[in-house]
């Protein structure tokens, strides 16, 4: 999956020489959460998406385990706000809605009971670093986790 986002990333450069704040975006994330019923879950993944003068829309992909054999797989689509417009920096509010797959000691299954709906409310600051690089620090609060934090650094196309 996350091969298949930076393919999808990398096959649109013309992204770079847009105007107007427009870009596409590929950043490594790493992230805790409480996913897990005895404390927080560790973990990292992909976010690859398309930002716009005040905003982004995108995919992330994010893998969890726990120090008790529970692993999440979690997939979601976002969409960002820039409430204070700065051609895709600074304060940012998202919404994520997707699904998160659970395996207890490393089986994965699609049946009832194995995937939930992944729904929350990050908040969150990006950072520029020179034209094309960002770091973006950021916390989230939602449905099946119920809060997380995560960072991610991330090239601007």
């Amino acid at each position: 999956m996350a091969l298949a986002a930076l393919f999808f990333a990398l096959a649109f450069p013309a992204g770079a020489q847009v105007s107007g704040g427009e870009e596409f975006f590929i950043a490594p994330v790493i992230q805790t959460a409480l996913f897990s019923t005895s404390g927080p879950a560790f973990g990292g993944g992909l976010a690859a998406g398309y930002g716009y003068d005040d905003g982004a829309m995108g995919l992330r992909a994010l893998y969890f385990a726990d120090t008790h054999g529970l692993t999440t797989l979690e997939f979601c689509l976002f969409l960002r706000v820039y409430p204070l417009p700065r051609n895709n920096a600074g304060f940012f509010v998202q919404v994520d809605a997707g699904t998160a797959l659970f395996a207890l000691d490393g089986a994965f299954t699609v049946d009832a009971g194995a995937g939930r709906i992944s729904a929350g409310l990050s908040a969150g600051w990006r950072f520029p670093l020179g034209t094309r690089w960002y770091v973006e620090p950021s916390v989230r609060a939602g449905y099946p986790y119920i809060a997380g934090a995560d960072v991610s650094a991330g090239f601007r196309f």
